[in-house]
């Protein structure tokens, strides 16, 4: 079976789905046997931000065989984390280790040194993301915030923004298309199928909701599954094969 790091790199997109702590085991049993590819443990969601609360519900995933992409979401990209930078980093330091890849954002430049050397450490990949819900920044703007997050030692990036339009549209697929490793979204209704074919150009993952929290545009996990099996047989073959291609 390959690794989250191998998955990243190439092939088939990968379908996530974001989860709190309610139920972990459970949510972990229902989603593996849904066929979900990645599960995002949104810590920021969580009730408890005690170490060990949080290690225990990303075990729960890995025990249920899914991979596990772990964020701590800034109040300032559309996050819920309270507590302070010093607290977000050791909780970060504390679930690398207990996950398969790591997501943080550039604008936590406070920390993100911090999240990348203990990813390092740990050998996790990291995403390091930008997200801008109230618009799309113009080509020569998100082309700096690539290289900036690049530079900050993302393996890969994610670019998150609100698209008004078909030219945001078309911006975001221009960057997607320029560079490697990447995943981009359009947020909002007029960016919801960029969550179904911009995974067709090489978008590495794709988010989608069972329940939870939706963000803006975001389709239900059913949904995303059945156009993605339509529109990319590489996809449709690995949920064939039961999700292990």
């Amino acid at each position: 079976m390959a690794t989250l790091r191998e998955r990243l790199a190439g092939g088939a997109p990968l379908v996530a789905v974001s989860f709190g702590d309610d139920d972990a085991e459970g949510e972990a049993a229902r989603a593996r046997a849904l066929g979900v590819d990645l599960a995002e443990l949104r810590i920021d969601w969580y009730r408890s931000y005690v170490p060990g609360d949080v290690c225990r519900a990303a075990a729960a995933f890995r025990a249920a065989g899914l991979p596990t992409l772990a964020t701590i979401r800034s109040k300032a990209e559309g996050g819920y984390w309270p507590g302070d930078d010093a607290e977000r980093l050791a909780l970060f330091e504390a679930v690398i280790p207990e996950v398969d890849a790591v997501d943080v954002e550039l604008s936590s430049a406070g920390i993100l040194p911090g999240v990348v050397a203990a990813a390092r450490a740990a050998d996790r990949p990291v995403i390091v993301s930008y997200h801008d819900f109230e618009a799309t920044p113009g080509e020569a703007a998100l082309r700096a915030t690539v290289e900036a997050a690049v530079a900050a030692g993302a393996d890969v990036v994610k670019i998150s923004t609100m698209a008004r339009g078909p030219e945001d549209l078309r911006v975001l697929a221009g960057l997607l298309l320029r560079y490697d490793s990447m995943i981009v979204i359009g947020m909002g209704a007029e960016g919801a199928g960029s969550r179904v074919f911009f995974p067709l150009l090489g978008s590495r993952i794709t988010y989608s909701a069972i329940g939870g929290r939706p963000a803006p545009g975001q389709l239900p996990f059913a949904e995303t599954v059945r156009l993605l099996e339509t529109f990319s047989p590489g996809y449709a073959a690995r949920r064939a094969a039961g999700g292990d291609a």
